[in-house]
């Protein structure tokens, strides 16, 4: 069993900063990426930023300069800063870890997503 869960959303002004963090636990032997992914209404789920499995890091291009992912490794946690947020930065946003078991089984997990709102 393996658990992915994410805290940190909520309500902020446009121009105001959130940190989102993102947990995985559970049979876990090792995990080849981690990001975050979001998804507006009417809009498919995007990447907003994201760990890749030889530790280089991708961002969207609309988060760059002000969104920054960070991680640590011996709590399989990953963070979200993010700075100088736009209404349009409005969704839920969701977890995702893509990781080997402790029974070799690799597989995609997601969180069940925190909802980001940035009022004008």
């Amino acid at each position: 069993q393996v658990q992915v869960v994410e805290s940190g959303g909520g309500l902020v002004q446009a121009g105001g900063s959130l940190r989102l963090s993102c947990a995985a636990s559970g049979s876990i032997f090792r995990i080849n990426g981690m990001g975050w992914y979001r998804q507006a209404p009417g809009k498919q789920r995007e990447l907003v930023a994201a760990f890749t499995s030889g530790g280089t890091t991708n961002y969207a291009d609309s988060v760059k300069g002000r969104f920054t992912i960070s991680r640590d490794n011996a709590k399989n946690t990953v963070y979200l800063q993010m700075n100088s947020l736009k209404p349009e930065d409005t969704a839920v946003y969701y977890c995702h870890a893509e990781l080997y078991t402790l029974y070799s089984v690799r597989g995609d997990y997601w969180g069940q997503g925190t909802q980001v709102t940035v009022s004008s």
